[in-house]
């Protein structure tokens, strides 16, 4: 009969795999952005910041320094109050009551009623407070999410500086970090090398995740900062740098990084915005690109990186020596060499290289027109620059 036509056949296996990667995704867009793998023992019980959010973490404080609110969360009387001034954005309870409705991305508090008021007795965070931002739709920091997209604007070292719990000499060196910037080997090693935070966009197909190389896929990495640096439940072993932390006693990450980078894997770099290059420039730039600026020896292929086949020794990258004399990135890695970054969504994140040491794109090429004693023209450099925004 007919109607059996097809059931069971690679149609239907096909359409069966689909739905079963769809749903590892959406698992997987949750964990990213509410779990915090029991790293409340770390944000709460070690370093206390529920205390200095209720005390002195008012939205407008925290939209200062970056955190950034989802505009998507917010019910009707909240967005009322915010457009007439009715809702307190100088008030630390404010903030309060935006974590009580999960609309603080990227952090997860747990708010109780205690004496007949609102209560912040626990905070984690979560992988969207450093890799995702807002469309700024509603106001400036309050919109809907861009998952993926870095938060340049996160403050996160002068953020953990507000925690009782540091001596001065350990705040000073948050402090110095800057907007979006954070230094993943720090509590590690010792050394203060801050790292301009990566988008977690547009890795599809790429192997080397990180800017060094360290892991093969995102689940490595997103290992490394959920044990290591958010204090997550859970452990993390690198023989090469001779890093071996353990939380907890229990396990709150493995299980969930297969659904974690499925859905990773899924965000697409974002492209240019309708008018923010000139095309025919562009075209000019591209020729550069593959020719005298001899740009695609290294940035191949359709992910424009050669990530996949290898990794270049620090001596070939044009933005070290670091800043302020930091021992160099590389050393202080698993491979101890660089990646060659992909390209796509270029136009988005600035400020550029691993160490945030180019502020745009025309600073890029003049760095690697002088470093590589390239040649290039005026002409020739503002041509690439067009290339580099169109991708």
């Amino acid at each position: 009969m007919a109607t059996a036509c097809g059931s069971g056949g690679s149609g239907s296996m096909q359409s069966d795999a689909a739905a079963a990667n769809a749903a590892l995704v959406a698992q997987g867009q949750q964990i990213f952005r509410f779990d915090t793998f029991g790293d409340e023992t770390k944000w709460t019980d070690t370093l206390r910041m529920h205390e200095v959010i209720a005390a002195a973490v008012d939205p407008t404080t925290a939209l200062s320094v970056g955190l950034k609110v989802d505009a998507e969360a917010l019910p009707p009387a909240v967005v009322q109050g915010i457009q007439n001034g009715t809702v307190d954005l100088k008030s630390p309870a404010t903030t309060i009551a935006l974590l009580k409705l999960n609309a603080v991305i990227g952090l997860q508090g747990t708010v109780e009623t205690i004496a007949g008021t609102d209560t912040l007795t626990h905070v984690g965070i979560t992988c969207a407070l450093c890799h995702s931002t807002v469309d700024n739709s509603f106001a400036p920091g309050i919109g809907k999410r861009l998952d993926g997209w870095p938060n340049r604007d996160l403050n996160p070292g002068a953020i953990i500086a507000l925690s009782p719990a540091l001596d001065a000499a350990t705040k000073a060196v948050f402090n110095s970090w800057g907007k979006g910037k954070y230094d993943p080997r720090f509590n590690l090693d010792g050394i203060n090398g801050p790292q301009v935070i990566p988008p977690a966009y547009g890795l599809a197909g790429i192997h080397s995740i990180t800017s060094t190389g360290d892991g093969s896929d995102i689940a490595y990495w997103n290992r490394y900062v959920g044990v290591t640096q958010m204090g997550g439940h859970g452990s993390f072993s690198e023989p090469r740098t001779g890093v071996n932390v353990t939380n907890g006693t229990d396990d709150l990450i493995t299980s969930k990084l297969p659904a974690l980078q499925a859905y990773q894997l899924s965000l697409n770099a974002p492209p240019p915005p309708a008018g923010s290059f000139d095309p025919a420039a562009a075209a000019r730039g591209q020729a550069v690109f593959n020719g005298a600026g001899t740009c695609s020896t290294c940035h191949s292929g359709s992910e424009l990186t050669d990530a996949n086949s290898r990794l270049h020794p620090a001596s070939d990258v044009v933005s070290e020596p670091e800043p302020n004399g930091t021992p160099s990135y590389a050393s202080r890695s698993a491979t101890r060499q660089y990646r060659t970054a992909p390209l796509h969504g270029l136009w988005q994140h600035a400020p550029y290289f691993h160490n945030g040491t180019a502020p745009t794109l025309d600073a890029v090429v003049q760095m690697y027109n002088t470093k590589k004693s390239l040649g290039l023209s005026n002409a020739d450099m503002a041509d690439l620059v067009e290339y580099l925004k169109s991708l």
